[in-house]
């Protein structure tokens, strides 16, 4: 999907940002703890040695595939739905498989690095991530006319 060439790319606030991401992170609890209970009743405990790692990992792929795949199939997740955002990429249109990946990593990265990747929206004129500004994607407030 692509946004009309007439559509204006209007970059959210930092309130706006800051209310999705919150929503994003009650949707990635509830989604990893639902993805928890499948684990523990597939391996076992989980607490430590091999299976914690694997936990870890499978939690980590699993929330990917629902990043990348809302992504790359309407540019919004659930939160962004529900404030009016969309990722796009520099022509307007939604992320490539590719893009959707290594968005995925580096925000991941970002997150690891006491979120550093997220703070970068405060600095940043555009409110850009930094993940957002490496790779040239940005987030949107969608208008209606």
């Amino acid at each position: 999907m692509n946004l009309p060439s007439t559509t204006p790319c209007i970059a959210p606030s930092l309130f706006t940002l800051g209310a999705s991401f919150i929503y994003e992170l009650l949707t990635v609890i509830a989604l990893s703890l639902l993805l928890v209970l499948v684990f523990l009743m597939l391996f076992g405990n989980a607490q430590q040695g091999l299976n914690r790692l694997l936990l870890q990992v499978f939690l980590w792929c699993l929330v990917g595939i629902y990043y990348v795949r809302c992504w790359t199939k309407s540019g919004q997740t659930l939160a962004m739905k529900a404030w009016r955002l969309r990722i796009i990429n520099h022509k307007g249109h939604d992320l490539s498989l590719q893009l959707a990946l290594i968005r995925y990593v580096l925000a991941s990265l970002g997150l690891v690095c006491f979120g550093l990747g997220f703070l970068w929206a405060v600095l940043n004129q555009q409110h850009l991530y930094l993940h957002d500004y490496l790779l040239k994607t940005r987030v949107v407030k969608i208008t209606t006319n």
